[in-house]
């Protein structure tokens, strides 16, 4: 009987110090990704001087709150306000302008028969395979030609014909609805709009939200169309105004440039936290048919 208990002690503490182990490293490795996060949060409290000469300290020895009042009144007379509201404006448009027209047509790739379904798909699959840099160059063209350029449509309208990674992962997602609930809708005399709105769309929340997010995440992000299309500075983003911060001929404001960083993250990470559970639920489920 003592040996029996000393052999499932010795187990209890083998598994204590493999699991002490393994969390140790995983905190350890956790710790080393959010250091920069850390690092640039912490400068953004020091003074021009201090970031450079002590680097690796997290704790400033001066604790000041200059950084976000210089960058908070932004440059030229435009404050830092005007840039966070065009970065919404543009990632939370264009947003609900990709999610709803991507849902639209990966509900028709999905659940309606049509001639040349499967050649237009793989016409929407190919346009993965073309990088930004491709495309942007007729799109300049054509809305150059529109005289749309420095406005915000350029960013915009390409929106309203959806996204072939979220058509993609949206349809997947729809492939997984049993199309039994289709059937009886059609019985109860719906239509193809009336199962779509009452049946298809409520039941792919997970997926709208979680393509909601990736969208919301590359466009309050993007730094290359706004470049190209924008150039009045009471237009510009978040992304061109941290690089207008930046002064590769004089001496740049590094403390501004941290604290403004560090706040355009809050957006970000408010939208990770309060929808991280159907961020979740729709990766799992994607792809998944019932």
């Amino acid at each position: 009987m003592s040996q029996a208990f000393a052999l499932s002690r010795r187990k209890r503490q083998r598994t204590f110090a493999r699991s002490l182990l393994y969390h140790a490293v995983v905190a350890a490795i956790g710790f080393g990704m959010i250091y920069p996060l850390l690092w640039l949060f912490a400068s953004s409290f020091k003074s021009t001087s201090e970031i450079w000469t002590d680097i690796y300290s997290l704790l400033p020895r001066h604790f000041t709150l200059t950084n976000y009042i210089n960058g908070w009144a932004g440059f030229g007379g435009i404050s830092f306000s005007v840039f966070y509201r065009n970065s919404f404006l543009y990632a939370g448009l264009g947003t609900i302008f990709v999610v709803l027209t991507s849902a639209v047509v990966a509900y028709g790739f999905g659940r309606i028969r049509f001639v040349g379904r499967g050649f237009w798909f793989a016409c929407m699959l190919m346009t993965l395979m073309l990088p930004q840099q491709v495309t942007i160059i007729p799109q300049y063209i054509v809305f150059s030609k529109l005289d749309m350029l420095n406005t915000f449509y350029p960013l915009l309208l390409p929106r309203l014909c959806g996204q072939a990674f979220f058509i993609f992962m949206i349809m997947q997602f729809i492939r997984g609805i049993p199309k039994e609930l289709d059937e009886a809708a059609e019985i109860d005399g719906c239509g193809k709009a009336g199962i779509f709105f009452r049946i298809i769309l409520p039941l792919i929340q997970p997926a709208l939200i979680t393509a909601a997010i990736f969208s919301f995440y590359w466009s309050w992000e993007d730094f290359l169309a706004p470049l190209i299309y924008l150039n009045s500075p009471i237009l510009y983003t978040i992304s061109l105004a941290l690089r207008t911060y930046a002064d590769p001929t004089g001496s740049s404001d590094w403390g501004a440039i941290f604290a403004m960083s560090g706040l355009s993250l809050v957006p970000v990470f408010i939208v990770f936290v309060a929808f991280q559970k159907y961020l979740v639920e729709g990766i799992a489920t994607t792809g998944l048919k019932g």
